[in-house]
């Protein structure tokens, strides 16, 4: 069951996101900036979504933890440009 939840956040974390935020506070424990919360879901939702976990479970942007959070990051940003790519090998 962990994993059928682990992948329905990596599948779609901007409803995830917008689910944490109307049902409950944790992502406004981590981001005390609308703003920066409104950024984050629409450029890196993943990335947004590993940080708030960081913060709310007080991790250390350390070591171990910000290969994850590096990680999440290029997940997000593969999936960004991996539309570029596809259409450049079909030309």
């Amino acid at each position: 069951m962990p994993c059928l939840l682990l992948l329905v956040v990596v599948l779609f974390p901007r409803v995830i996101l917008v689910l944490l935020f109307l049902l409950s506070t944790y992502l406004q424990r981590a981001y005390h900036n609308l703003v920066v919360l409104l950024i984050g879901f629409l450029f890196l939702p993943l990335t947004t979504l590993v940080y708030a976990w960081m913060i709310n479970n007080r991790m250390p942007l350390e070591g171990v933890n910000l290969i994850v959070l590096l990680v999440a990051v290029i997940l997000d940003l593969g999936g960004l440009g991996g539309g570029e790519w596809h259409r450049r090998r079909r030309s």
